[in-house]
């Protein structure tokens, strides 16, 4: 199998502007099915707006997003999420009056198929699927633990557990691919470390593909199989983390910055 032919998204010569802002210009790498891939850069670099582009809340201006051989721009978000893709977002996105049950079955909206008529009088089909749903959102919340909090509000819940909600509500989704974005932003040592090991546990166990965005140099080296270095809107670099890392215009660019 070539290289092309294995990879399940593709981006190809991507840019988006706002204004007379370039945000991304001619942006191109590909992700292969089962991949940890992440995207680093500098605030400002463009990683978000690719992820919004991914996920059809962008509508790039030139270039081509390709998933499974579908291309992705010109589709809407709840078409892309029917497609396979999800997205954890940096800020949380949750219902915070709601229970961390009702956010994640809130979260399959689009993988339910019956009607209106069989949700009012809530037979047949829809008793089916219903409890199907609950099912499968009762092993999301299992696999991520947190089954101790699954009746409570999401707002009466702790940033970093919050955070894991978050990542729930996208694996909820039944994803092929989940676009993850800072997912350890804010949290305390304990709490990135077991990040970490979902992510882990999420793409060897689910065999779903991660696309991350984050800045805890740390965790990228550790979780990424690859990497896209982003600095104002163009690649810079892409590699393996140990390759990336010793990269000269990485380190000026991205890397050396913390120093």
């Amino acid at each position: 199998m070539n290289q092309e032919a294995s990879l399940q998204l593709e981006i190809a010569d991507l840019s988006m502007s706002f204004g007379g802002i370039q945000a991304i210009r001619g942006v191109s790498f590909g992700v292969k099915k089962g991949e940890i891939y992440s995207i680093i850069g500098p605030n400002g670099a463009g990683k978000t707006t690719i992820f919004n582009c991914i996920s059809g809340i962008y509508r790039a201006k030139t270039g081509s997003i390709r998933f499974e051989s579908r291309e992705l721009i010109g589709l809407k978000p709840d078409r892309i999420a029917q497609l396979g893709i999800s997205r954890a977002f940096q800020n949380i996105a949750l219902f915070k009056g709601m229970t961390v049950l009702d956010n994640l079955m809130s979260a399959r909206v689009h993988l339910m198929k019956y009607g209106l008529i069989g949700a009012a009088v809530y037979l047949g089909r829809c008793l089916r699927e219903e409890v199907q749903n609950r099912d499968e959102v009762e092993d999301v919340i299992e696999f991520l633990d947190l089954q101790p909090v699954r009746k409570s509000p999401v707002g009466s819940l702790s940033y970093g557990l919050q955070k894991r909600v978050e990542l729930a509500r996208a694996l909820a989704m039944k994803p092929k691919l989940m676009l993850v974005d800072e997912p350890v932003s804010g949290m305390n040592l304990e709490e990135r470390e077991d990040m970490a090991r979902y992510i882990i546990d999420i793409n060897e166990e689910r065999d779903i593909t991660v696309i991350l965005i984050e800045h805890d140099m740390g965790l990228v080296m550790d979780l990424s199989d690859r990497v896209t270095v982003l600095n104002f809107g163009t690649k810079i670099a892409e590699g393996v983390p140990g390759e990336v890392s010793r990269n000269p215009g990485v380190v000026q660019a991205y890397l050396g910055e913390a120093g």
